[in-house]
């Protein structure tokens, strides 16, 4: 086949691009920026990652095609991701560039280009059943990314392949180790393109203006002044200021109105568990949601484990009810549902449920 590979500059879309030409199909890789607001400053890194794009594609003997995405990514992912921060929510933007960029935009260009299917260095592996293409788990649980993936549809799987998704991470960089490729040792890229090694606060406030306020606790005592909710999440602990004796303190809510952030102090305070939470923005994969009350499994945030709940809609979203309280569950942040190893969908967090003390100290401890 015709196959497009999209290529980062990373190892794992590499030895993606490497295996397909080793199964004999015409590969062609393409390397996608999608950032230039500040390239100047060197934060994202854009210019390194097409230098070693080329030099993999170098040995690999295949031809590289670059394209702009800078505007598809302003208008379809940082404006909402600016957006949920005024909101006082925390968005995941990787989520929405996978759907929107790398699995749209992306995918349509390859289309143009006469690709039959398009293929990243994602963990995550397909298959099709009855039809239906599923999307299921990589075989190594630790580099798992179908989290991140929960919001593509038929279409994109049916055109998307997932080369390194049978693989461990150690069989990937042993696999470009031989093939000679310059980025085998190479370190994986984290956080956020845009933002890459700058301090979060100051790469906000460059977008949205600070506004401080008080921190205070859920009885009202006042505990010290906030730059802005924006610049906090649930479950926050470092860059809080307050001192005095005890345990370290946390942020467990937000009234963005009112501009308060609430603190509370201990790991385990109960403030920071919810027993269930509200979700919207529903997407599933296969077309249609399962049969409502459906008993499954559930992550709050990637790498986490599986949790048992129990799913059921309501008239103001998506009642997902936690067999154990779960700590730090973050309005903007995805909740994805699984049966075994196929991811079904998921949506976004509105809002949870706090438990009792009793509750949230029976689950910290065991």
């Amino acid at each position: 086949m015709k196959i497009v590979v999209g290529i980062s500059g990373g190892v794992d879309s590499a030895v993606a691009a490497l295996l397909l030409k080793r199964a004999g199909h015409e590969v062609t890789g393409l390397f996608m920026k999608n950032w230039e607001e500040d390239d100047v400053a060197g934060h994202c890194g854009a210019e390194e990652d097409l230098k070693m794009a080329r030099a993999v594609c170098d040995v690999l003997g295949i031809p590289l095609r670059t394209v702009n995405f800078s505007s598809e990514y302003w208008d379809r992912v940082f404006s909402y991701f600016l957006s949920e921060y005024q909101a006082g929510r925390t968005p995941n933007p990787d989520v929405l560039c996978n759907k929107e960029i790398k699995f749209r935009a992306f995918l349509d260009h390859a289309l143009v280009l006469g690709a039959e299917r398009i293929a990243t260095g994602h963990y995550a592996r397909t298959d099709e059943r009855n039809g239906r293409h599923r999307l299921l788990k990589a075989s190594d649980a630790s580099k798992d990314q179908s989290y991140f993936l929960y919001l593509l549809g038929q279409e994109a799987l049916a055109h998307t392949l997932f080369p390194v998704g049978n693989l461990a991470k150690t069989e990937v960089r042993e696999l470009a180790r031989e093939a000679g490729l310059p980025n085998h040792d190479r370190h994986d890229s984290t956080g956020i393109c845009f933002i890459g090694e700058r301090d979060f606060k100051s790469f906000l406030a460059h977008y949205i203006p600070s506004r401080p306020g008080e921190m205070r606790t859920l009885g009202g005592e006042r505990k010290g002044q906030h730059d802005g909710t924006m610049y906090y999440t649930i479950g926050q602990r470092h860059g809080l200021g307050i001192g005095g004796e005890g345990e370290a303190w946390y942020v467990v809510g937000k009234d963005v109105a009112d501009n308060i952030l609430y603190v509370e102090q201990g790991e385990h305070h109960p403030a920071l568990y919810s027993a269930s939470l509200i979700a919207n923005q529903l997407h599933w994969i296969g077309g249609r949601p399962p049969a409502w009350p459906h008993v499954t499994h559930a992550k709050i945030r990637y790498r986490q484990p599986d949790q048992p709940c129990t799913a059921e809609q309501r008239g103001d979203g998506l009642h997902v009810s936690f067999d154990m309280p779960q700590r730090a569950v973050t309005p903007g942040q995805s909740v994805v549902f699984y049966d075994g190893e196929e991811c079904l969908g998921g949506g976004i967090i509105e809002q949870s449920l706090p438990v009792s003390r009793d509750e949230a100290n029976r689950y910290a401890h065991g």
